[in-house]
């Protein structure tokens, strides 16, 4: 009896069934803010062209130093505490890391020959004259620039068969290519091509070659005529039937074409320097040659001698159709 008996107290937890709290709505609030904001950029990055799409990434690519000051790239890295290593003004990781942007950043021509092959795909696709030649017109780009490509059709020839004549709706888009290409500062090559179908007289007397060459220069004309500035042209060829389109036959039509090439700096400045003082001629290539010719001739009496049995050759090759040599405008 002196025992007390433990009291036991039970407490039964009212559950309100009223409010139970609002932050899943705040976190689910935030979540749809952001996803509407993610298919807002989505969508305005789907109406941007391409070449904005290219000037955007290159702002991001440029430091904000840079970008702020306009100065050049390759100077953005002037402080030792972000570069550290061996160098402290300028890191070999740091270094590496501006080489693969510069390498992978296009620059200012290449953007310049993409924004020039858009507008002449857009004027040729917007135009209902030239929207029929669409077809015709081939762009790419290939090491010495962009190269644009007037390619012929058996139903739409661009010039009169075996003749240089242009036909009228050839002429009509090389009037519409001269301006554009006035637009850019870049030098032009331009080349013939024919198909391989030959002259009853072979290439003894006028052939491909003069034919490809000729074509190519009633291009020229047309383009100066339409206003392309002459000094642009650097070079105009023809190829002959030598140099065929991947993947086609060298009787087929695509093979006579004209092949305008917009030149980068540095193609224009190699074909330039082929008449620089330093370019091999041929005068250096026989006395070189007549060097290790029999030591008891002069010097003078080898380069003759060597140049007598080395021009019935040259003639040969040359009458038998100068295979590899290009008909250059004068």
């Amino acid at each position: 009896m002196s025992e007390r008996r433990p009291i036991v107290v039970k407490r039964k937890k009212v559950v309100s069934k009223g409010h139970h709290g609002g932050n899943w709505k705040i976190a689910y609030a935030d979540f749809m803010t952001a996803l509407m904001a993610l298919f807002l950029v989505l969508w305005i990055l789907s109406m941007v062209p391409k070449n904005e799409l290219d000037n955007i990434a290159e702002y991001f690519r440029t430091p904000l130093a840079v970008a702020m000051t306009g100065g050049d790239k390759s100077t953005a890295s002037t402080s030792a505490i972000p570069g550290g290593g061996a160098d402290p003004t300028f890191s070999e990781g740091e270094r590496r890391r501006l080489d693969i942007r510069q390498q992978s950043r296009p620059s200012d021509e290449i953007r310049r020959l993409r924004a020039l092959r858009e507008r002449l795909e857009r004027e040729v696709r917007e135009d209902p004259n030239l929207r029929q030649m669409s077809s015709q017109l081939r762009t790419d780009f290939i090491p010495e620039g962009l190269r644009i490509q007037l390619v012929d059709t058996d139903k739409r020839p661009m010039f009169e068969l075996g003749s240089a004549r242009l036909a009228p709706y050839m002429r009509d888009l090389l009037q519409a290519l001269a301006p554009e290409l006035n637009d850019v500062p870049n030098a032009i090559s331009l080349t013939g091509h024919t198909d391989d179908l030959r002259y009853a007289g072979g290439e003894k007397g006028y052939s491909n070659w003069e034919l490809s060459a000729d074509r190519a220069n009633a291009s020229r004309r047309a383009l100066v005529a339409a206003g392309l500035d002459s000094s642009k042209l650097l070079r105009v060829s023809g190829m002959g039937a030598r140099v065929n389109l991947e993947g086609t036959q060298p009787s087929d039509a695509v093979n006579r074409r004209i092949s305008i090439v917009v030149l980068s700096e540095r193609a224009a400045e190699q074909i330039r320097d082929q008449g620089a003082p330093g370019a091999p001629t041929p005068e250096g290539v026989i006395d070189s040659a007549a060097s290790t010719q029999d030591a008891t001739l002069s010097p003078t009496q080898g380069a003759n001698s060597l140049m007598h049995n080395a021009l019935p050759q040259v003639y040969e090759r040359t009458a038998g159709g100068g295979e590899g040599q290009d008909q250059s405008s004068p």
